[in-house]
């Protein structure tokens, strides 16, 4: 019996001294190995952390000289849930969110309760404040409100493809919304409390963070809301009245770069982003969409020979409304000019032989095209004029193309197409600015859409920039001006709009690519001009117009030069014109 007890004894101290050595092994494992999983654990159930949102900064244009809000922030509240701390019922908590708050829960209930780790849920945004008072009446446990804001548009759509919008989580989408997303938006901040068991934060302890947010830039933009408030007003006009949907249109000042208006049509309400059944409305059109411009291009290429001293506006050619190049004809879309004819005749009934003739000669030949004609050519529109290239607007840009002549497809033919704004992908916004240097005296300067900034109600105007680098020589600007003013002067129809005053512009009609081939029933049609009060005044503005619909033939003095002329002749009024 002895030797039994004794056995027994011995064998409850080895199961003691097992029961010890893993209570030891885990202590140690909890209290050194995994000190920190658990410190971290225990802080979850004692702090809370909340983040502090910084304020998004708002968006200015101007009117006239004063800076208008345009995008403005409005208090609403967002719905946070801790599924974890909850001591109400799923069914409770949803139930209620749902009937008070449903149209704008964003979260799915289902992944909120199923997460046993996240402690942060929002899952109810943009909450105004009856509702979010509804919900804070109801105490309901684990379920927390924080302040933020929604944007609220006092333009009502005014200038929405050229803005954007912010997306449910709080991100700038598209347009200036998207492209200084990081400027509007600030930095966000922490604060990390310890609470009781109730929930309750208290004052008091070393966890106590607070990081300050930093709130958001207020952004001033170049745009003038009465320019654009007219630009969009006519262009809506115009593109009804043609039976068309889609239509663009760019005002910008020659002097500095300054975009003052960026209209297109269709055009959606930014505060209900989410109804818009086509994403294509969202792109800035005038920036975003290369495309073949046409005979407007015509003014780069006779600039480009004019500036190399290869020809005037008077030099002749034999003109048969038909020329050959690489076995492909090129033809006139307007006849009867034929017969030893100018430069200016050329472009005044916008002849592609003419502008063909006008490269022949960059590569010093009346006959041929030569590889030197089409280095110098691509080196005006490419590293001179920026066509193909990014602008360096502060906004999403298409570069679009321009073949180089080394370039398998860099063919003789492409580079005729050329001169006349076939074979190449530019935008509307690249078409301004390169108006704006054949017409200003010749300097580049990049396009704009910000002004500066509101500092604690204040205007800071940036300063601005020179101009980037020279295209041409004043005196050629001062001849290109000369020669676009007389074309423009055979619409006898624009003499009304233009008051007497000193304006240019140059149409195009290029055929649309569907499928990766030309077709006959599409037309974009597309008008660039400027407006000056002399022949021997800098000019006041610039405007490109741009209008097309698929399967219609659009044409670029039929119905692009109308949009022109109209917001041309509000221009010289609102700038208070006179000569």
């Amino acid at each position: 019996m002895k030797d039994f007890l004794k056995l027994r004894s011995n064998w409850l101290r080895v199961v003691f001294v097992a029961a010890m050595t893993l209570i030891v092994v885990q202590l140690f494992k909890i209290q050194v190995i995994k000190h920190d999983e658990y410190v971290a654990k225990a802080e979850t159930q004692h702090t809370m952390q909340n983040t502090i949102v910084a304020k998004r900064g708002e968006i200015y244009v101007m009117d006239g000289d004063e800076p208008v809000p345009i995008v403005l922030n409005e208090k609403v509240w967002s719905v946070i849930l801790d599924p974890q701390v909850s001591k109400n019922s799923r069914e409770e908590i949803e139930k209620f969110l749902k009937v008070e708050a449903g149209s704008y829960i964003t979260a799915d209930f289902n992944k909120v309760f199923s997460d046993n780790i996240t402690r942060y849920y929002v899952v109810a945004r943009n909450v105004p404040y009856k509702i979010a008072q509804k919900i804070k009446d109801e105490e309901l446990s684990g379920v927390f409100l924080q302040g933020t804001t929604k944007r609220v548009y006092p333009e009502g759509t005014m200038a929405s493809g050229l803005l954007g919008f912010v997306n449910a989580e709080g991100k700038g989408q598209y347009g200036v919304e998207g492209a200084l997303n990081d400027i509007l938006a600030g930095e966000n901040g922490v604060l990390k409390t310890v609470k009781d068991v109730n929930n309750i934060p208290l004052t008091i302890g070393d966890d106590n963070v607070k990081i300050p947010a930093k709130d958001g830039k207020n952004v001033v933009l170049s745009i003038d809301r009465n320019i654009q408030n007219k630009a969009e007003q006519i262009l809506e006009a115009k593109t009804k009245e043609f039976k068309v949907n889609n239509g663009t249109v760019i005002v910008m000042d020659p002097k500095n770069g300054e975009i003052w208006a960026i209209a297109s049509t269709p055009n959606y309400d930014a505060e209900n982003y989410g109804k818009v059944e086509d994403a294509a409305v969202f792109q800035t059109n005038a920036t975003m969409d290369a495309y073949e411009p046409a005979s407007v291009c015509k003014t780069f290429a006779m600039s480009a020979a004019i500036d190399m001293g290869k020809m005037t506006p008077d030099t002749k050619y034999n003109n048969t409304d038909q020329t050959i190049v690489d076995g492909w004809p090129i033809n006139n879309l307007s006849k009867g000019h034929t017969g030893n004819i100018t430069m200016q005749t050329a472009l005044n009934y916008s002849l592609n032989t003419g502008s063909t003739q006008a490269l022949r000669l960059l590569g010093d030949s009346e006959t041929e095209i030569t590889t030197v004609g089409k280095e110098r050519l691509f080196d005006y529109y490419y590293n001179k004029f920026w066509l193909g290239k990014n602008t360096g607007i502060e906004i999403a840009e298409s570069s679009g193309i321009i073949i180089p002549p080394d370039h398998e497809s860099g063919t003789n033919a492409r580079y005729a197409n050329m001169t006349f704004g076939q074979g190449l992908n530019i935008t509307a916004l690249q078409i301004a600015a390169a108006y704006a240097a054949v017409v200003n005296g010749g300097e580049y300067f990049k396009p704009t859409v910000v002004r500066g900034e509101m500092v604690d109600g204040e205007f800071k105007a940036n300063e601005y920039a020179p101009a980037d680098h020279e295209v041409i020589s004043r005196e050629t600007s001062k001849t290109m001006r000369k020669m676009l003013v007389t074309a423009r002067n055979l619409f006898k129809n624009s003499a009304g709009y233009d008051k007497g005053l000193y304006i240019g512009g140059k149409t195009g009609t290029a055929q649309a690519i569907r499928d990766g081939a030309y077709v006959m029933d599409e037309t974009v049609g597309t008008y660039a001009g400027f407006g000056a009060t002399s022949e021997d005044s800098e000019p006041e503005y610039i405007i490109v117009t741009k209008i097309w619909e698929e399967g219609k033939a659009m044409d670029g003095g039929t119905h692009a030069k109308p949009i022109f002329d109209e917001l041309s002749s509000f221009m010289i009024d609102y700038l208070r014109m006179t000569n």
